[in-house]
Order: structure tokens, then C-alpha cells, then sequence
């Protein structure tokens, strides 16, 4: 068992409180292993991304999608079941489970399907125009000294 005080990263840092709260989150003792239900996450374009999640024996309405506080929370709850079935082997878990994926900053959910027992979670990257690079022009001194001509003259007229 790890025990960290992050209390002098906090004071020490301005602006960086995104990163402080997801050390927080991975060293917390708090966090269980959880592997059910199993998942991938698959690169579908150059921003866009897919979760997909083994959810056999759940319905529609069993399953909820939600986007909460910066985080896709994925759960599911079964419906009452029929106790007037006699299982002699039950290897097919229907559990109730909630599974919590961390999205980055201008990620967002574009979308959920669910077929053949896999749940699919669609996510697309979408950086603003300002975030973007962009390349600016060098003006070379002759066409700031033609401008600059060109002002003169525009105020003498």
C-alpha cells in the first residue's frame, strides 16, 4: 500500500490541477482492479476513437451511457430476473457494473450502439481552431518599408 501527500504539488503549482487530481486518482488506495466487463478501445480515424464493451445478456434498457464531470460512465443494471429459471451452470455473468473512462480535454461522445452483445461507444477529438498550430508569415523589411509608404501617403491626401 502506497500513501503519497500531494499537498506540496498543489502549493507549488498553478494551473496544473488536472494532473494533480489524476495522480490523486491512480494513487488512491480507493481504486479496485475491476475487470468486468472487459473492453477495447480502438483508433477508428486520425481523432476519432471506439470503446467497445462485451455486455452479453443486457438489454437496451438495461444499459445507460452517461458523460459525467469529464468522464464516459458506462453501467448497467439487469432487470428483475425470472426466478422461475434452474440454471445448472450460469457462466454468462449479468452483473451490474459501472465502468469509468477518463476522456481528455476536447474529446467527446458522438454516439452508442448496441449489437451482438457489444456495447460501442464512439468518441471523436475535436480541437478548437485556437488550440490549432498555425503558421505565421515573416514579412521581409522591404514590404514593412512599402506599407509604411503607403500610410504616409494615404495621410498626406
Amino acid at each position: 500500500m502506497r500513501n503519497f501527500d500531494l499537498a506540496p504539488l498543489y502549493r507549488a503549482t498553478v494551473g496544473f490541477d488536472q494532473i494533480a487530481d489524476m495522480m490523486d486518482r491512480v494513487l488512491s488506495s480507493e481504486i479496485n482492479h475491476n475487470t468486468y466487463p472487459p473492453y477495447n478501445i480502438e483508433k477508428t480515424a486520425d481523432d476519432a476513437y471506439r470503446i467497445s464493451i462485451a455486455v452479453a445478456g443486457f438489454s437496451d434498457a438495461d444499459l445507460s451511457v452517461d458523460v459525467k464531470e469529464g468522464a464516459l460512465v458506462v453501467s448497467a443494471r439487469k432487470s428483475d430476473e425470472d426466478e422461475s429459471k434452474s440454471y445448472l451452470h450460469r457462466g454468462i455473468a449479468t452483473r451490474a457494473f459501472e465502468r469509468k473512462f477518463q476522456l481528455a480535454d476536447h474529446v467527446r461522445v458522438t454516439g452508442a450502439a448496441h449489437a451482438d452483445g457489444m456495447l460501442h461507444v464512439d468518441l471523436v477529438r475535436e480541437v478548437p481552431e485556437a488550440l490549432k498550430p498555425r503558421r505565421i508569415e515573416i514579412a521581409s523589411r522591404n514590404a514593412i518599408e512599402k506599407e509604411k509608404d503607403v500610410v504616409d501617403a494615404k495621410a498626406v491626401n
